[in-house]
């Protein structure tokens, strides 16, 4: 029996959608935290309504100011946030990985995105449209609490940031963005971490330039507290990086 199909139009490519994939996008859903705890019968009408899209590296998704109609899912690779200046400075706001989403506050409020959204590696999304998120939240009170969560969670973040390079200096910034980059937990249980950032990325993190950042790091490789080697920022004393993030 020959499968039903038809194409949907993407802004990375087109996609040939056939009868069955609802099933895979939904089994795709299931991975998100906010879809999880939605019952099977709304995830197949969102699965049977999603569009994969797929991005090459560096490809913008969206950019501050277009419509937010649209929250996506990351499916694979990473998506970066950045904030840019009028002047064209860019601070990162976070990069998003398999499992997570974005565009939350656009879906919510309908206003126009907050920021840019580009493929920092190459990456397969699943867009849902705000009308059939809105109808599938307003039937699912623990997603909202979900979404709620979400949204509160991404605030924090901000927060922090914006407080760091307020009041920070740039040592420190910089010791607190490793550690995290590293990954939770990975400090602990790697014997040398490692993250694979170009200092100018470093700097768009921290509020700092790529000059600033690249002294900071030759002195600390000068102390033993980190390795710089073939892309790769190596945290060979993960105790002293977290004595000057302050973190102890």
């Amino acid at each position: 029996m020959r499968r039903r199909q038809r194409a949907i139009s993407c802004e990375g490519i087109a996609i040939a959608i056939t009868a069955d994939i609802p099933d895979a996008i939904g089994s795709l859903l299931d991975r998100c935290a906010l879809f999880h705890v939605l019952d099977d019968a709304t995830k197949r009408q969102l699965a049977a309504r999603a569009q994969r899209r797929r991005y090459a590296v560096g490809e913008v998704i969206f950019r501050v100011g277009s419509p937010g109609d649209i929250m996506m899912a990351v499916v694979t690779g990473t998506v970066r946030i950045v904030a840019t200046s009028p002047q064209g400075k860019e601070i990162v706001l976070g990069d998003l990985k398999a499992g997570e989403v974005f565009g939350e506050i656009a879906l919510l409020d309908g206003g126009e995105r907050s920021a840019d959204a580009v493929a920092l590696t190459k990456c397969e999304l699943l867009a849902l449209e705000r009308r059939d998120l809105m109808a599938a939240l307003q039937r699912n009170p623990e997603a909202c609490l979900r979404l709620l969560e979400l949204v509160c969670k991404r605030l924090r973040e901000t927060d922090e940031r914006i407080t760091e390079i307020a009041f920070f200096e740039l040592p420190v910034r910089l010791a607190k963005v490793l550690l995290r980059t590293a990954a939770p937990g990975a400090a602990a249980r790697a014997a040398n971490p490692k993250v694979a950032l170009s200092q100018r990325e470093l700097g768009n993190m921290i509020g700092g330039t790529r000059e600033s950042v690249n002294r900071c790091l030759r002195d600390w490789q000068r102390r033993g507290i980190i390795r710089l080697a073939k892309g790769w920022i190596i945290l060979e004393d993960v105790a002293a990086l977290t004595e000057l993030a302050g973190l102890r």
